[in-house]
């Protein structure tokens, strides 16, 4: 690996410069599986995270469970097609069973490192579950250094880099905690840097605003079934946790203790919606009895925390609620992905992880953390490797190709615009569109078009405005990422004339077989979106359960 300083002569900004084989965007699951890998292969390998490695994101925080099912053909047919309904039938059969099959070689290679799965009352490991995901990103992290991946904490990339030919060709971006600007020229990318769930702020969510989709698209990438981008998840109204798991057992009222009819964490989740709406709803873990308690006070600790902070029973008393935006972290959109490398439309760039759409296994339901965790794992591994072996075919040319930077709004200045865009504020237009119930949940004609219409005005002003100063280049990136990911969204949302999957459309609220495709979407400023047809064998037993 190649790396040099150097340092302008009229600026205190340090530039360091790094030359490498694979160069993977984030710091997740799929990222450092990606850069396992991709080390594995025997190649050089870079990891820039925006936070640090091994405690941002979604998944260090929370802990999840996993998709991991054992090698019974009956198990694994019923692991398949318990969710297909949900998703509206846009999953693909081989690629769960490539999904399912990887996981589980995965999560046993993770026992054999060290991870400290919990066993049953006969010493079975019971691997279905990530609980101690700060030991499992810890793991991961030791894994990545000792395999010789250098890692640049604090580090978002801002834009990608491309050759001549249109190939990327690695990326810059900006070192949060000096200023510093880096570059790092690689034969090959992978964009693993999580969902967009609009800093709502839901637990390890506040690095997730879908840098990686507008890196992407300004490469030339497509994305895949950004409609199913709506996952509200339940939590405490004084809490980021946003684990719905525990609500199995939760009782919902309304402010004077009467019982809200049909309310639920799963099948009465829009019930909660529409009472919120007009009033607050508030929920106790009444169902749960003393056994079970006992159980969850063990499982999970960091939702009893914030509870026990307070000096609140959730078994006994009555707690406000809210539902946080999760976006695409729990719902299904992202960077399309075109065949089991995990490789983009653009050559050179692969995508993992809620970065990458999971309608390949999911549809157009959220995974829940299950599904999800699956998917990082086995799309890191596959996404790493895929990297590596195309970095390695263009061998030593690769890091002597002409490049130049993609990123254009919100980095840089229309010199002939006198007006400036301030981030927080193009934050808060955005939240305001993707937040409400009434918009992105109960979804409208009407109500998505008047938000499109306000989110390409947002769109403009940032495209005809003067670049911002130096310490609000971060934010301005996923300010801008955060408006091209709600004009993807709600695009597509619009062209789905049905309802499928999370997408609920009220003024189509019925499930159309006609309507039995993918919806693809792109560009910036002219954003475009069209369907891409799917076999038959799926829609076959759509029309089945229709």
């Amino acid at each position: 690996m190649s790396i040099y300083q150097s340092e302008s002569d009229n600026s205190s900004t340090s530039q360091l410069n790094l030359e490498t084989d694979v160069l993977v965007i984030g710091g997740g699951p799929a990222a450092t599986w990606a850069a396992w890998n991709a080390a594995a292969q025997g190649v050089r390998v870079v990891l820039v995270d925006k936070g640090y490695c091994g405690t941002s994101g979604a998944t260090a925080p929370s802990g999840t469970g996993v998709w991991y099912v054992p090698p019974d053909p009956q198990q694994r047919e019923a692991a398949m097609a318990s969710r297909e309904a949900l998703g509206g039938f846009l999953s693909e059969r081989p690629w769960m069973e490539r999904v399912l099959d990887q996981t589980y070689t995965n999560l046993n290679k993770l026992s054999d490192w060290g991870y400290p799965f919990p066993v049953d009352d006969e010493g079975r490991p019971h691997r279905r579950s990530l609980q101690q995901a700060h030991d499992y990103m810890r793991l991961m992290r030791k894994k990545i250094t000792r395999a010789g991946v250098k890692i640049l904490d604090h580090s978002p990339a801002l834009e990608l880099l491309v050759d001549t030919e249109g190939v990327v060709a690695g990326a810059k971006g900006i070192c949060r905690q000096t200023g510093d600007r880096w570059t790092v020229k690689a034969g090959a990318v992978v964009i693993a840097t999580g969902g967009c769930a609009f800093l709502s702020k839901a637990l390890g969510c506040n690095v997730l605003t879908g840098d990686g989709y507008l890196m992407a698209a300004e490469a030339g990438a497509e994305m895949s079934g950004m409609e199913f981008s709506n996952a509200y998840a339940l939590s405490p109204a004084f809490s980021s946790v946003t684990k719905g798991a525990y609500y199995r057992w939760a009782t919902f009222y309304y402010q004077d203790g009467t019982e809200i009819e049909g309310a639920g964490s799963q099948k009465g989740r829009s019930i909660i919606a529409r009472t919120l709406l007009n009033q607050p709803v508030y929920a106790c873990l009444d169902k749960a009895t003393p056994e079970i308690q006992a159980m969850l006070r063990t499982v999970q600790h960091n939702f009893l925390l914030p509870f026990d902070r307070m000096g609140i029973d959730p078994f006994t008393q009555h707690f406000p609620v809210t539902l946080r935006l999760e976006g695409t972290v729990r719902g299904t959109g992202g960077i399309r992905i075109t065949d089991y490398t995990c490789a983009s439309t653009v050559p050179g760039l692969y995508a993992a992880g809620d970065a990458a759409t999971r309608e390949l296994i999911c549809g157009g339901f959220t995974g829940g953390g299950s599904h999800n965790a699956a998917w990082a794992t086995s799309s890191g591994y596959w996404a790493g490797e895929a990297a590596a072996n195309y970095a390695r075919q263009l061998g030593t040319q690769a890091n002597q190709r002409t490049v130049r930077g993609l990123g254009e709004a919100g980095v840089s200045a229309n010199n002939a615009s006198s007006s400036s865009f301030a981030p927080s504020e193009v934050i808060r237009a955005v939240q305001a569109e993707v937040f409400p119930y009434d918009r992105n949940l109960f979804r409208t004609e009407q109500g998505l078009t008047e938000s499109l219409g306000r989110l390409n005005h947002l769109w403009k002003e940032i495209r005809n405005s003067q670049g911002v100063s130096e310490d609000q280049a971060v934010q301005a990136r996923e300010a801008t990422a955060m408006v091209a990911t709600a004009r993807w969204m709600y695009s597509s949302a619009l062209e789905r004339k049905e309802s499928r999957g999370m997408h609920k459309h009220l003024d189509y609220p019925e499930q159309d077989p006609n309507q039995y495709h993918r919806l693809l979407s792109g560009g910036l400023d002219r954003v475009w979106v069209k369907p891409q047809k799917l076999e038959t064998t799926a829609k076959e037993r759509e029309l089945v359960a229709l």
